[in-house]
């Protein structure tokens, strides 16, 4: 007996123990029908108010006289390309009139000598507009040379802010001339090709006036100096490293595509300068090359080694991130044994010859560069087995390095280059080397000079409005500097503060933004745009040199080359979105398969240039929803590509997804994707269009044309149904006007809708390009009258000072006009007492409205009275002016095929580097309205609502505080109540700081279920845009050769070093008796700071108190490096999805409920509180990087994607042969620089 009472009594304190620790009890248990009536009442209440707050029925009615019109992809795609043809050839018909304009004045005037005072616009010595400070300068030292040249001032000018050219001071009267840092303006052959192109500026003119589009024109000499129109002051910083010379646009027109094997001699005589001027030819060598170059750089002594291991026997693509790579790759290499000439060039030779017989690489001309400080002999029994027997098609470039050469050496090298077609140069110094190797660029030009008849055109892949990608590096090198000088100031002011948890977890932050955590939005100082250039030829046959007295040489000499650029926000004009519709878009891919335009292009982070952007791969960008892993393309995708790239015409549905809001959503379509060749370019335009709602789209009547409008409304304009709280798309042409500016987009729209109501309104036709008359070979210097004719044809053409497009336009109108009465307040709207006091309840509440033409309208209640300029930007139409675009409305269409009754509720999201004050926070609700004839419809606009998030946290705690025993429910401490989204975000939960978080972040064992429960469903995201930050080396023990002279050397640094520090020590000991201590100098050891005073040390710090230092206060200095990102995002699957709720709870094995919200997107999730947290890993959306088993640009090589080579390709011509230059030695002149520098450096060597 007494063992069954004990058995029960055991039994009932464990049931007790279970109870207490996994449930609530009896009288606090929620049931399901409990959970349903909430979600049900808060569903059709909030749906009710949204009902009243945006009118949404009005709306609808207000589109019912619409025409719904079949949208057909394939003459939508041909009628953007036909568009941006004709943009395309206004700038080509541009550029060949500066080329013929060029060629001929050079033909005639550049002989002819220049005054002695001669002056130019100088672009680096103008004066700032307005600004008489910038006029006064430090006054530079007298110099009391005897050769000293006193040359005359630059000439002054006025300059302007220009809303065309990016609000930038320019004279639109005449051109400016850039020169580069490393070239001397007033030198023979520079001056006299700056005096002879200014007459180019009458054509720069004529071009600007007969097509305004056009942007900045000029002409790249190849004597270094470029003449920009129009005029402008040149801005660096905070140097000027630009040359014309490296630039994409100059680069592919001077010279057809190349493929390029450089040779760098790494025997044991090549150290100290030597290296460091080798290492310098090869990088700017390799700052000439294009994404349609191929190279490889190897390196030799007794063996051959690519600088790159990956890239072993083979070529690679000549892209930023290749490139990057290789210049990396010369830190590494060493010094040592004895150069095997022979082995290196057969090397090269052979692996050439793979790739001319496989018609792999450039395909066109191939070139060896062989930068070595001497030969033994000259190898003549190779260059006749591998390259003369196949009739000379490897041009052989030599670089001899060094100031004291042999003229054995001499020779032998320049007999190397000249007996294959190419150029030898002999180097002493680092500051000749960017000159000298630019040299390659004008032989590898002969050919094209030298045929004469074809000026290939050239358009460029997407860059920015910087003076030099390079400038990238630096900017994150600044910024890192800048943490690290804060962090020591920081560490000095208060130590215990920089010790202290608070900042810790900031700097920790820090830390996090570095590894991936950053925002890519609001990215937009930077200009993207595109080139279109053309070679510039030397029309003379033969030049008079002085040469052992006066002599005649064949010359077949590149002047430069003439461009002009093309803003990719003007071609995105002309896809014409609207026609697109929401959630479709347009893009352009170049023939290497790079995007050139992509609304996903990304070429920026942290407002600093990625270092790959312009390579980015059409697959990178068209996540395709396959399942794949990263970098695992299907078959299926690269066939799509490779008939994307070869221009063909067709159309594809897919299976695609995509993120939105910052990468922090995801979503998956299918979309059906167009495309067709741009003809006379490398580019392919493709459309893609949402397979369901995208078939079709709104259009205003036939007969509701804006001329009628003068007529049915008494000459009153469409402005006046534009009146209050309105904006319009910005990045949109609706009409442009080319002479005047405006402070807004709604200013400009608002003029031409006044001029449209105006008698006399003619639609501008589209400008087409003037007829262009060739003329053949150096017979065009002859012309001149011909010449001055067709100038005066051109300058009769009439200028069209505006253009607009007519559908936009009447789209606009039309949705204006329909839509006016929204300007009533919300109060004035409400149908009854009750609606009014539902809004009078819910505070401050904006109303808004956006239309398929772009137009946004807003309301606020109560309403906004006299607001002034301060107020602006808080108005709704100012923040999210970008309609179809904006994240609320691409999603509230979405939602229509999933409840087309419901809306789409979103918080801003609360992140470590965007944390969200929940106090401000605001509710945004949308509702796609659609417009249907019967059996078609289409999205016509999108409303909605915002209101505090507080007054809907007290909205659902109203309605959840009462269940079936009214005890506890969702206001006790026993149950947790949350609102999530559709994409797992929290909206509203009992926790206000929990707000904008991702549920899994908070409940990562919930949220486990219901990935499991497939109530949300995994979408696996990889951003292949991304960065990544490497720990960059500071020192390269690899460059010094320890040979017995750097050991003392060793010896000698310690013993100074030592003798130093003992003095202070004694010194400051006795004249101060102060004690510093270690945090205290290193400041001054980092860097020289005027704030900084202890410039002492009394006694070497320990290793302990070193590690400390350097965990605390030393950043660890990184490299951003492309790379790949990949995150996990989630949806809601809403199939079965009431199956998949509709579950009760079972004590802690299932300890929650789940509810749709009716009418919303929203899941109403509550969760028993005393049931313990499960332990697992916590959900993140974050991004982490993929790791691979090779460095990216390795794994990108080893997996070769489709390209398509250039058309064009002039290699050879018969009359080179009759060229006799093919090298010169090095500078003399600028030798006595090195002199006192040669004692600076051994004073600091030693």
């Amino acid at each position: 007996m007494c063992k069954l009472v004990g058995t029960f009594v055991l039994l009932l304190l464990l049931s007790l123990d279970s109870r207490d620790c996994s449930a609530s009890s009896q009288d606090d248990k929620i049931t399901l029908n409990s959970v349903q009536h909430w979600a049900v009442k808060l569903g059709s209440e909030l749906s009710s108010f949204g009902e009243v707050i945006t009118r949404k029925k009005r709306v609808q009615e207000s589109f019912k006289s619409a025409q719904i019109e079949s949208r057909d992809g394939e003459k939508l795609v041909q009628s953007m390309a036909d568009d941006i043809r004709a943009m395309m050839e206004l700038k080509v018909s541009a550029v060949k009139r500066i080329v013929e304009a060029a060629e001929n004045m050079a033909f005639d005037k550049q002989s002819e000598p220049v005054p002695e005072d001669y002056q130019f616009y100088n672009s680096k010595e103008m004066d700032e507009p307005y600004d008489e400070v910038s006029i006064t300068t430090t006054a530079e030292p007298d110099f009391n040379l005897e050769n000293w040249i006193v040359r005359p001032p630059t000439k002054s000018a006025h300059l302007q802010l220009n809303a065309h050219f990016y609000n930038i001071p320019v004279n639109t009267n005449f051109s400016s001339v850039h020169v580069p840092t490393n070239v001397y303006a007033w030198a023979d052959d520079v001056i006299k090709g700056i005096h002879w192109s200014e007459g180019l500026d009458t054509h720069f003119i004529n071009n600007y006036q007969s097509d305004p589009t056009l942007s900045w024109q000029y002409f790249g000499s190849s004597t270094g100096f470029m003449r920009h129109y129009p005029a402008m002051k040149w801005r660096a910083d905070p140097v000027d490293i630009y040359d014309c010379r490296t630039r994409a646009w100059y680069m592919e027109a001077a010279a057809s595509p190349k493929d390029v094997v450089i040779l760098v001699d790494r025997s044991g005589s090549m150290t100290g300068q030597r290296r460091d001027i080798a290492k310098h030819v090869v990088t700017n060598i390799l700052d000439t090359l294009g994404n349609n170059d191929f190279v490889n750089v190897m390196t030799f002594a007794d063996t051959v080694e690519e600088i790159v291991p990956c890239f072993e026997d083979s070529l690679v693509q000549a892209t930023m991130g290749n490139l990057r790579e290789l210049k990396l790759g010369l830190d590494n290499f060493e010094t040592m044994e004895i150069a095997n000439f022979s082995a290196a060039l057969t090397r090269a030779f052979e692996l050439l010859e793979i790739y001319r017989n496989n018609s792999g690489g450039a395909n066109c001309n191939q070139a060896i560069m062989l930068v070595t400080d001497g030969v033994p002999y000259n190898y003549k029994e190779l260059f006749e087995k591998y390259n003369w027997k196949y009739d000379t098609p490897v041009r052989v470039f030599t670089y001899l390095i060094g100031r004291e050469v042999k003229v054995a050496d001499v020779r032998e090298v320049k007999w190397m280059a000249c007996a294959n077609r190419g150029f030898y140069v002999h180097l002493s110094t680092l500051a000749e080397v960017r000159e000298r190797v630019l040299e390659h660029v004008n032989v590898l030009a002969r050919p094209l000079v030298l045929q004469r008849e074809t000026h290939p055109v050239v358009w460029t892949p997407v860059y920015a409005n910087v003076t030099d990608p390079k400038v990238a590096d630096y900017l994150w090198e600044q910024r890192e500097r800048a943490e690290q000088k804060e962090r020591f100031m920081s560490q000095r002011r208060d130590k215990t503060h920089f010790n202290s948890e608070t900042e810790q977890n900031r700097r920790w932050k820090i830390t996090q933004m570095k590894q991936g955590q950053y925002s890519e939005l609001g990215n937009s100082q930077y200009q993207l745009m595109t080139s279109v250039s053309m070679p510039v030829y030397d029309l003379r046959h033969n030049e008079s040199v002085e040469e052992n007295g006066q002599k005649e040489m064949r010359i077949a000499r590149l002047l430069g080359v003439a461009g002009t650029d093309v803003a990719l926000s003007e071609i995105q004009a002309l896809m014409t979105p609207y026609k697109i519709g929401v959630n479709g878009y347009a893009f352009i891919v170049t023939n290497n398969g790079y995007i050139l335009i992509h609304p996903d292009l990304r070429p920026v982070y942290q407002q600093i240039l990625k270092p790959s952007y312009n390579s980015v791969d059409m697959i990178e960008v068209e996540l395709f929803d396959d399942d794949r892993g990263p970098r695992n393309f299907s078959k299926e995708l690269t066939a799509l590509r490779q008939e994307i790239i070869d221009q063909r015409t067709g159309n594809k549905i897919m299976n695609v997804k995509y993120h939105m809001d910052d990468m922090k959503r995801a979503s998956r379509a299918k979309k059906h994707y167009f495309w067709t060749g741009i003809s006379e370019s490398p580019f392919t335009l493709v459309v893609a269009i949402p397979e369901n709602y995208g078939r079709h789209r709104i259009t205003p009547p036939p007969n509701d044309d804006i001329h009628r409008l003068s007529l049915t409304f008494k000459n009153i304009s469409a402005q006046q149904f534009l009146l209050d709280k309105w904006s319009v798309h910005p990045d949109w042409l609706y009409c442009r006007h080319y002479e005047r500016s405006f402070s807004s987009p709604e200013e400009e729209l608002s003029y031409f809708l006044e001029r449209v109501a105006r008698p006399g309104w003619r639609w501008p036709a589209k400008p087409r390009p003037p007829e262009h008359h060739k003329n053949k070979g150096h017979e065009r210097h002859n012309g001149t009258s011909d010449g001055r004719e067709r100038t005066k044809a051109s300058n009769s053409t009439p200028r069209n000072e505006y253009y607009c497009d007519h559908g936009l336009m009447q789209a606009l109108v039309y949705d204006a006009i329909n839509t006016a009465w929204f300007n009533k307040s919300i109060t004035e709207s409400a149908s009854n007492e009750t609606a009014l006091k539902f809004i009078e309840r819910f505070g401050y509440i904006v109303a808004f409205m956006a239309t398929h033409s772009g137009l946004t309208r807003w309301q606020t209640h109560p309403p906004r009275e006299h607001e002034n300029s301060s107020d602006t930007r808080f108005e709704f139409g100012k923040q999210w002016p970008r309609a179809i675009d904006e994240v609320w409305y691409r999603r509230a269409v979405e939602q229509h095929y999933v409840d087309p009754l419901s809306y789409v509720y979103s918080v801003e999201m609360n992140t470590e580097k965007v944390p969200l004050n929940v106090s401000a926070a605001v509710v945004t609700a949308a509702h796609a309205v659609f417009h249907g004839d019967g059996h078609r419809k289409a999205p016509a606009a999108v409303v909605g609502y915002q209101f505090q998030h507080d007054r809907l946290a007290e909205w659902f705690f109203n309605i959840t505080a009462t269940c079936e025993n009214n005890k506890g429910c969702c206001a006790s401490n026993a149950w947790d109540c949350f609102l999530v989204d559709s994409n797992g975000w929290i909206i509203v939960s009992e926790d206000g700081n929990h707000t904008g978080l991702f549920f899994g972040k908070i409940r990562p064992d919930i949220m486990t279920r219901l990935v499991e429960d497939e109530v949300y469903k995994t979408i696996h995201v990889v951003d292949y845009q991304a960065v990544c930050f490497r720990e960059k080396k500071t020192t390269n023990p690899a460059g010094t050769l320890l040979t017995p002279l750097e050991n003392v050397r060793l010896v000698l640094a310690w013993f100074l070093a030592t003798s130093v520090w003992l003095y202070n020590t004694i010194t400051v000991g006795l004249a101060q008796g102060s004690v510093y201590t270690f945090d205290d100098v290193a400041y001054q050891n980092y860097e020289n700071d005027e704030e900084t005073d202890d410039p002492f040390l009394t006694k070497p710090p320990t290793a302990r108190i070193e590690r400390d230092f350097e965990k605390l206060v030393l950043i660890n200095r990184t490299r951003p490096t492309p790379c790949d990102r990949e995150m996990y995002l989630y949806q809601l699957d809403y199939s079965n999805l009431n199956e998949k709720l509709n579950k009760p709870l079972k004590e802690c094995d299932r300890p929650f409920y789940v509810q749709l919200v009716n009418f919303t997107n929203m899941l109403l999730v509550v969760v028993d509180a005393n049931c313990p947290k499960e332990e697992g890993s916590v959900f993140s959306v974050e991004p982490t990087e993929v790791l691979y088993n090779e460095t990216l640009p390795c794994l990108k090589h080893i997996h070769p994607l489709y390209r398509k080579q250039p058309v064009s390709c002039i290699r050879s011509h018969p009359e080179e042969s009759n060229i006799d230059m093919c090298g010169r030695a090095s500078i003399p002149g600028r030798n006595m620089f090195w002199i006192p520098l040669a004692v600076v450096f051994i004073y600091t060597y030693l």
